[in-house]
């Protein structure tokens, strides 16, 4: 499998795995076209509180493990579940409060980025 598969392997897990706990207003930025970006591509959503924010990383982690037999390069944010960010390198999982989210407004610093809203399934 080549790395563009595989990266959208990995793409289609998270997102399964954010829907699977019901994670909302799912986005998929695509930096691979800007320069000094610190990944290829960014999954970003929200969780209603920092419960849902954990069992969100958790569900990502959890599927992507034993799905993909992956774990991340890192993790960080868990102590206080405002925001999580897991990191696959390739790809950069951040999961968000809503009002951290739209405090810190990262569709707008990533303006230059493609953006895919992901419908919800629910």
């Amino acid at each position: 499998m080549n790395k563009t598969a595989e990266k959208q392997e990995l793409l289609d897990k998270i997102v399964e795995a954010i829907q699977d706990v019901k994670g909302e207003d799912i986005m998929i930025f695509d930096l691979s076209n800007i320069e000094n970006s610190v990944a290829e591509t960014f999954v970003i959503c929200s969780g209603n509180s920092n419960t849902q924010v954990a069992a969100l990383a958790g569900s990502v982690e959890k599927k992507v493990r034993n799905e993909l037999k992956e774990r991340p390069w890192h993790v960080e944010g868990t102590e206080n579940a405002m925001w999580v960010l897991v990191d696959y390198v390739s790809v950069v999982v951040h999961i968000f409060q809503k009002q951290v989210r739209e405090y810190y407004d990262i569709e707008e610093l990533w303006g230059d980025a493609v953006i895919t809203k992901v419908e919800n399934e629910f």
